[in-house]
């Protein structure tokens, strides 16, 4: 649903500009660094990234689901480490705070993440703890006006740079029932953090291990101030979150089909431009009609969910698609680019890695299929 195609179409331009303009070139600066530059991450708060889905009431853009693929659609374009810096903000971080928050949490902590004073974080996984998330072993135990946390939490993105963290643990019995939410400020008493991740790939992208070690916060800490909640909130984002993240992948595609399409225009073997011989010109088709099918998918789908349909296969088919779409695209892209493809002089290589995380995070693929499978033999 789009309330004003006008305003939405200068929106969109704007970050189209500021990521081609701005983050584009900073890209190799920042995988050498590791680090996104501060001026850009202040730049970015002034373009309002960190709050364009957090409603207007509370200080951001308020975007509908389909205003926010689009826009993540653009985003896409660059290294997946600029978006990282703001995603929380607008996913879990928030969203969990804007469905089941109390008035005082939501007036206190969305303001503050819709301008970007401060980043918020997501701390579900464990050592022990990925895709079953409903075996938390995180446990909080309540003392007087106070819970005390204990447990670590495992691959905290934005761990190292966070102001909050909307931290799972356990307050009652097994199983997701036994989940709460909680609102944990990065200075608690009791926290503290791991050493910084060496990862694959998205560099610039922070994360460490959270480490809560008879951690005291207060009790108004709930989100919604119920305990046993905490998966449900979680379970009530997540359509959105992957919904973004699917966009997101179509993003990186489309740039990986421009370097590969403007290698294989320029480079000339056996007398003639590679984009002329079939073989790369199939991987080219290849490459946009997959990206082309996902694009279609994501907006057909915030469509639905902008309507009040409900979209759990949707939103999961959408994850699952564009996650293994993206990682085949970038991988033809480096098989187009040859050699030079496997060399970090050359955009691809470092896309080549980062999207293969994708395909993990937010539920891995066969999480989705499962999701899939069961909602299909529910309505069956």
């Amino acid at each position: 649903m789009i309330r004003d195609a006008e305003v939405l179409a200068g929106l969109v331009e704007t970050i189209r500009r500021f990521v081609r303009e701005r983050l584009v070139p900073a890209e190799a600066a920042v995988e050498q660094s590791n680090a996104i530059p501060p001026a850009i991450i202040d730049e970015m708060r002034a373009l309002g990234l960190f709050g364009l889905s957090i409603p207007e009431a509370y200080g951001g853009l308020g975007l509908t689901v389909e205003e926010e693929v689009l826009v993540a659609l653009e985003l896409g374009y660059t290294s997946a480490a600029f978006r990282s810096v703001f995603g929380t903000n607008n996913g879990i971080g928030a969203q969990g705070i804007i469905a089941d928050g109390t008035e005082a949490q939501k007036q206190y902590w969305l303001p503050r993440l819709a301008s970007g004073e401060v980043i918020g974080a997501f701390a579900l996984t464990e050592p022990d703890v990925g895709s079953d998330a409903g075996s938390v072993k995180t446990t909080a135990r309540r003392d007087g006006d106070q819970y005390i946390l204990n447990g670590t939490k495992r691959f905290i993105t934005n761990a190292p740079v966070a102001n909050v963290f909307t931290l799972m643990a356990r307050t009652g019995g097994p199983g997701p029932a036994g989940v709460t939410a909680f609102l944990v400020p990065a200075d608690s008493p009791g926290l503290t953090l791991g050493p910084p991740d060496r990862k694959m790939g998205q560099r610039g992208t922070k994360t460490c291990d959270v480490i809560l070690d008879n951690c005291r916060i207060p009790a108004d800490a709930v989100i919604g101030g119920v305990e046993g909640l905490g998966f449900k909130t979680a379970m009530k984002v997540l359509n959105r979150g992957r919904l973004h993240i699917a966009a997101f992948c179509v993003g990186q595609a489309q740039r990986l089909c421009d370097e590969a399409t403007g290698f294989a225009t320029q480079r000339v073997q056996f007398g003639k431009r590679i984009c002329d011989h079939q073989l790369i010109q199939a991987m080219l088709a290849d490459c946009a009609t997959e990206t082309y099918a996902g694009r279609c998918m994501v907006i057909d789908a915030a469509r639905r969910c902008d309507s009040g349909e409900r979209i759990i296969r949707e939103a999961a088919s959408c994850k699952l698609f564009c996650s293994e779409m993206v990682g085949r695209v970038a991988d033809r892209a480096v098989q187009i680019h040859g050699g030079a493809g496997y060399m970090e002089d050359y955009p691809v290589e470092h896309f080549y890695r980062d999207v293969r995380l994708f395909r993990l995070y937010e539920g891995t693929s066969q999480i989705q299929q499962i999701i899939i499978a069961r909602d299909m033999c529910a309505q069956g």
